[in-house]
């Protein structure tokens, strides 16, 4: 009796096109995940939350704004904004990173807060500056969550330190307590 020799399946030894094959596949997923992004985050409370209603109300606009920052005919640019709510008003405020235009360098930054315009029409107001650019800080991470702002401050620990590799690192948030923001900070780092 002949016995039916099974031919050697070719699916079943990986060859260099077989990795290549798969290579190609993957970069085409991770290509398209990065056309697929999921909507911008939108900060929100739930109804009653810090003891407020929520409201429909539009956080302020950086455009309209003039930071108290002296740049001179360079002007001013808006880093990094985020809105929320923080002082329990149901009204969102924004804050804002800015820093000179100075198109290269590390210009120090101000961290602003804006609120709404007293009167309607006119431009939102800077109600707070966290950090001002005279302390000659930069902001490596930003956010506003939870009623807080939150950041990380990049400085200098002597006038010795060339500005574009700052050596102090520190973790700050400002949370609005008694009619005003109050700053806590984690210990300074040094030798970022």
């Amino acid at each position: 009796m002949q016995t039916a020799a099974v031919p050697e399946l070719a699916h079943t030894h990986t060859r260099p096109v077989h990795w290549i094959a798969t290579a190609t596949a993957m970069a085409a997923v991770v290509a398209i995940a990065g056309f697929l992004q999921p909507d911008a985050a939108k900060a929100s409370q739930t109804p009653g939350e810090r003891g407020t209603p929520l409201t429909t109300a539009a956080a302020p606009d950086t455009g309209a704004v003039t930071f108290p920052l002296d740049c001179g005919s360079i002007g001013s640019l808006v880093e990094k904004k985020a809105s929320g709510d923080l002082d329990g008003d149901g009204v969102p405020e924004t804050v804002a990173v800015v820093h000179c235009n100075a198109g290269g360098g590390t210009p120090p930054r101000g961290i602003y807060v804006l609120t709404k315009p007293v009167v309607k029409g006119a431009p939102p107001r800077v109600v707070a500056t966290l950090v001002d650019p005279k302390e000659k800080q930069n902001v490596a991470d930003f956010a506003v969550r939870d009623g807080m702002v939150a950041a990380t401050l990049l400085g200098y620990s002597s006038n010795d330190v060339p500005r574009f590799e700052p050596d102090v690192r520190q973790e700050v948030k400002w949370r609005w307590r008694g009619g005003k923001f109050v700053r806590s900070t984690g210990p300074a780092a040094m030798g970022v």
